[in-house]
């Protein structure tokens, strides 16, 4: 039987002051409660308090999802400025400092502070995550085997975190080496079976390890409580068009890749390890770097393998009916993604307050000119 294939996308924003351009630590008293009464559990709070997390309803296609998408992002910037503070879309914020920031007082958060210590409290990040509707969960886990092949080329496309704590970390992604201070965390092994999964999940819980299925944070996972596999390797890109664009493309793979399955075939599996060197490459140069083709055993540049990548979806596009969605891909080549656009802000004025207002701006772009 063919999966739904639904959509559903979270997004984690900043919380920044007009005036200092710092982050500010006040979702829990300003923007939560407002949030909550106008858009109701679709806004959620984060670790810090100077996060706030956004998620569409689960969305039958791209369009719906990009109309509900926008939604939440114009009603949060215009929710932040009518408390004079400001919607920012990036993946680390250029200099804040994660010892200044607050928790969220919640309990589930302090249990995760208590237990990661300062791993917890430095964690000052912001993500995309994105579901896809799998609802059988062999097919669920057989899908996300042949998906993690494709999370480096998927992340290099969002990398939106050059700077951190005021400094150009040489990395387009600095997200993801925050993140995967965390345990379970990265691009997980494959698992033969639901079962197995399962096991693996029950053998953690029965020791103390996690308390639910939750606490595995990996790059992609079968969601515990939800029939979907999450997607979670992608910074939040600025631009919501660049959100629409990586989840079309992550409903575009899952489809093509559940489609081989159903005649026979799949796609060729490789190790955690090697994957885990494209990712570093993701991380380090985004898109201006080259990725291991483990099939032909040499580097091509991504840019190439993208387009590749368009072409091995593309038999699927038009009956998901995202063609328009997943072009802005090209959009992204041409124009870099988040990282290089902050860093072409940087070297254009040497001021991480421009960078901070620039992110302001893309946070916007697309969204009240429609």
């Amino acid at each position: 039987m063919r999966p739904s294939f639904t959509i559903g996308i979270e997004e984690e924003y900043q919380i920044v002051d007009p005036e200092t351009r710092d982050l500010r630590s006040h979702i829990h008293t300003e923007i939560l409660p407002q949030g909550r009464l106008r858009m109701e559990e679709r806004v959620k709070s984060e670790m810090h308090q100077s996060v706030v997390e956004v998620g569409t309803r689960v969305c039958n296609s791209i369009q719906d999802a990009k109309e509900d998408l926008f939604d939440l992002r114009r009603q949060m910037i215009g929710l932040a400025r009518e408390n004079g503070l400001v919607l920012v879309a990036g993946a680390t914020h250029p200099f804040a400092d994660w010892r200044a920031q607050e928790i969220y007082p919640d309990e589930r958060y302090k249990q995760v502070v208590e237990d990661l210590q300062l791993v917890a409290r430095a964690n000052l990040i912001f993500g995309l995550h994105v579901h896809v509707g799998i609802e059988d969960r062999e097919t669920g886990i057989r899908v996300m085997n042949s998906l993690r092949y494709f999370l480096p080329h998927i992340l290099a496309l969002s990398t939106n975190s050059p700077f951190w704590m005021g400094m150009n970390t040489g990395l387009k992604s600095y997200r993801a080496k925050v993140f995967d201070k965390f345990p379970r965390t990265n691009i997980p092994d494959s698992f033969s079976s639901w079962s197995e999964f399962e096991n693996f999940v029950n053998l953690l819980i029965r020791t103390n390890t996690i308390d639910n299925a939750k606490k595995i944070w990996w790059d992609v996972r079968p969601h515990p409580f939800f029939s979907t596999i999450e997607v979670r390797i992608c910074d939040i890109p600025m631009r919501a068009p660049e959100t629409i664009a990586l989840a079309a493309l992550i409903q575009a793979t899952a489809a093509k890749l559940w489609k081989l399955q159903e005649n026979n075939q799949d796609y060729r599996q490789y190790s955690r390890a090697l994957l885990m060197e494209n990712k570093w490459r993701a991380v380090r140069y985004g898109l201006d770097g080259k990725l291991i083709d483990f099939g032909k055993q040499q580097e091509v540049p991504e840019r190439e393998l993208i387009l590749e990548y368009l072409e091995f979806v593309d038999d699927v596009v038009d009956e998901l009916d995202c063609r328009e969605e997943i072009g802005y891909i090209r959009t992204i080549l041409k124009e870099g993604t988040g990282a290089d656009r902050q860093l072409r802000k940087f070297a254009e004025t040497n001021d991480l307050n421009a960078v901070v207002d620039y992110m302001a701006e893309e946070t916007r772009a697309g969204l009240f000119d429609a």
